[in-house]
């Protein structure tokens, strides 16, 4: 017996290391069991050290069964280690043009890609990023991408990369961001991109992508920001399921082929008409371009005039004597005049009947009847007096205006612009709520082409719906009255949910952090929809705490949307001079102002000089300002323990410059959520991005609201 020690070198390399293995066998021609404890060294030169007792007649099938042991565990641990490096060599093998040399450190023979350009790796060498943006790559992306079982994010944008996008890369379940823009990439956009869970961010524009869109691309319910399938070629119509996508996702459907209506529904209503255009046969709402009528584009039968006398038509009928056709022509042509002359009786009267109707309810009128303890307003009717206009905007709106005639109305709030009531139509379970802002009364003369004016502004208004802004449903009009009938939202509004807890006029217990995140989240929003997807990318102008209403949920809604403009179309006319004397401009007039001594620290620096003309970095000012206001618990006017006068902005400001402790700063109802802190510091930093003096640095209400989506709560 003789013991030896054999050193067989691997002609492999292995990493990570592996430590030691242990193989049992038992040969008819040992004398003892032998044990093999193979070592494999993680540093050069690697081998495998067997130790055992033998004999020498063993030494030929020791040699053959390491070597298979030896073959067996290379080919194992090679083929572990490097299937993420095979699928970037598929990759490389599968561009074509590589004019910067980008790929140049992609070699075969490394132990890991980790290293190579373009590609981050996590702490177990797996390859969770590829990012080759702006390489001008000319080929195509091959389907081996799918088997890279932890990638997150792929960029490939600004390329030459062709053919079809396989899909089989959508196999790679873990993917985050997908960015393929800027290629030519051709061919459908497949299926199952909508199994990507995770997946927050899409960008495919640019491209030659042809195929109708991917209904089930609603699936992806972590998508955030854009998804961006603009410039390409991509046909037929919009799915409805696209209005499941939540409302802080943008859709950038520009220069497609894409056709028909635009669905009304979910969060397509919130997509301006810049996310459409360059689509020239889709039409509908939010673009300009009004939808036929279907069967006018789809005609079952031309209308030919000589349709009767044509010889060559089917239903040619001959004017030969005894055509039983023909007599069958004559009698149904008689039964259509006839029963067209009974219609347009009946046309007649029923137009009369309006008419009359119209002149008895003639001008409506708000007048207050006095109680002990609260405004109660009553709709009386004046048979005398000019006719008004009663016009409905909103399909889903029930009421007429018999209904708010013989409805009780209560004051609920009141300003320059003029007196808010809440009317109630009907009673019990039954009963609807409204909300009726009476705008103006007085003016003679000049009410046909004011109403025009009237009813363009109302239009721009009707146009931008958002969860987050109150809906306007109707509207009266009327030479000296003019009413705007609108949802009512029944929780009081955030100015009484912050400044009069316990109050008369506040139902709600101290807001929380996470109901005061999510009034702000939402109202940012609503006003970056406002100044993005408004007719005119229009401003709101008076955005303040008090204009935020909150419903049974805290959703926040912003009213008043459009009342500076359309108080103003009204009273900058010259023949309604009584009410140009009360109502409110769009723009200011010096520190002496329509607002109150409180209200003009919501107007931006800029808009308290002279005649200056509002724009949407005045808004994000007033944000800011109610921001602080739910973040402090302080009215805008708070100047701190010295009240230097300058209001809620500069105390916090300083503040901060000054390092105080946060609990000097922040609300005292926020000190109890401790968690909350640094959220609580990254909305104050917002907040005073949205303040600063100059409104060229201020954020856009976009980006304000991208911004505090990111803050998400723990």
């Amino acid at each position: 017996m003789l013991k030896q020690q054999f050193k067989i070198l691997l002609n492999t390399s292995i990493n990570p290391p592996i430590n030691k293995f242990k193989f049992y066998t038992h040969s008819p021609h040992l004398t003892h069991t032998i044990i093999f404890f193979i070592s494999i060294s993680p540093v050069t030169p690697r081998y495998i050290i067997i130790s055992t007792s033998i004999s020498m007649a063993t030494i030929n099938f020791i040699h053959v069964l390491t070597f298979t042991i030896s073959i067996t565990i290379s080919i194992t641990i090679s083929s572990s280690q490097n299937s993420d490096a095979l699928s970037l060599l598929a990759l490389k093998s599968a561009v074509t043009t590589d004019p910067t040399n980008a790929l140049i450190s992609w070699n075969e023979t490394d132990t890991t890609p980790c290293k190579w350009f373009g590609i981050t790796c996590n702490f177990n060498n797996e390859v969770i990023t590829i990012s080759l943006h702006n390489r001008n790559l000319t080929g195509y992306i091959p389907s081996e991408l799918g088997a890279l079982q932890h990638l997150q994010h792929l960029t490939l944008s600004h390329n030459n990369f062709s053919k079809p996008i396989p899909s089989q890369i959508f196999n790679a379940s873990t993917l985050i961001l997908l960015d393929l823009s800027h290629n030519s990439l051709s061919g459908p956009i497949p299926e199952q991109i909508s199994s990507l869970e995770n997946l927050t961010f899409i960008n495919l524009s640019f491209n030659f992508l042809s195929g109708n869109l991917v209904e089930s691309l609603s699936n992806l319910t972590k998508v955030r920001g854009t998804i961006d399938l603009s410039h390409n070629q991509l046909t037929g119509s919009i799915p409805f399921s696209y209005g499941l996508f939540p409302v802080m996702v943008s859709l950038d459907l520009r220069y497609n082929n894409l056709t028909g209506k635009i669905p009304l529904v979910g969060s397509l209503l919130n997509q301006g008409p810049t996310a459409f255009i360059g689509n020239p046969l889709l039409c509908g709402f939010p673009l300009q371009t009004a939808c036929s009528d279907p069967e006018a584009q789809n005609p079952q039968n031309p209308k030919n005039p000589n349709f009767l006398s044509d010889p060559d038509n089917p239903g040619f009928m001959s004017g030969k004597p005894g055509a039983k056709s023909g007599s069958v022509g004559v009698t149904v042509t008689i039964t259509l005049i006839l029963v067209s002359g009974v219609l347009v009786v009946i046309g007649i009267l029923f137009l009369s009947i309006w008419v009359y109707r119209r002149k008895k309810l003639g001008n409506v009128r708000m007048t207050k009847k006095g109680m002990e303890k609260e405004d109660v307003a009553v709709i009386n009717v004046e048979e005398e007096g000019q006719d008004g206009k009663f016009v409905v905007v909103d399909e889903g709106f029930g009421m007429e205006l018999e209904d708010l005639l013989r409805a009780s109305a209560y004051v609920i709030g009141k300003s320059k612009s003029g007196i808010v009531y809440k009317v109630v139509a009907g009673r019990g379970s039954g009963a609807a709520m409204v909300a009726v802002r009476r705008l103006s009364e007085g003016g003679d003369g000049g009410g046909v082409w004011r109403l025009k004016e009237f009813e363009v502004e109302v239009e721009s208004i009707v146009r931008v719906q958002h969860p987050n802004v109150v809906r306007l449903r109707a509207y009266y009009y009327a030479n000296d009255e003019k009413l705007l009938i609108s949802d009512f939202v029944g929780n009081g509004s955030l100015y009484s949910a912050l400044h009069d807890v316990g109050g008369p006029t506040n139902p709600l217990p101290p807001l929380s952090w996470a109901s005061r995140l999510k009034i702000a989240q939402g109202t940012a929003r609503g006003l970056a929809h406002i100044h993005e997807c408004s007719p005119r990318k229009q401003v709101h102008g008076n955005i303040k705490s008090s204009k935020i209403l909150l419903d049974d949920d805290l959703q926040p809604f912003i009213s008043g949307f459009g009342l500076n403009r359309l108080v103003s179309t009204i009273a900058q006319k010259p023949t309604s001079r009584k009410l140009s004397s009360s109502s409110s401009q769009p723009t200011l007039t010096g520190p002496k102002s329509s607002c109150s001594s409180s209200n003009m620290y919501y107007v931006a620096p800029e808009a308290r000089m002279s005649a200056h003309k509002l724009t949407p970095k005045c808004d994000v000012y007033s944000f800011g300002i109610v921001l602080l206001e739910m973040l402090t618990g302080r009215g805008p006017d708070y100047g701190g323990p010295d009240n230097n006068g300058k209001g809620l902005e500069s105390f916090v400001r300083k503040a901060f410059r000054e390092e105080r402790p946060l609990s000097e700063i922040i609300d005292p109802v926020l000190l109890q959520e401790v968690h909350a802190k640094k959220q609580v510091v990254g909305a104050f930093h917002i907040a005073l991005n949205c303040t600063e003096l100059d409104p060229e640095v201020r954020p856009k209400m976009r980006l304000v609201s991208d911004s505090l989506d990111r803050i998400k709560l723990q």
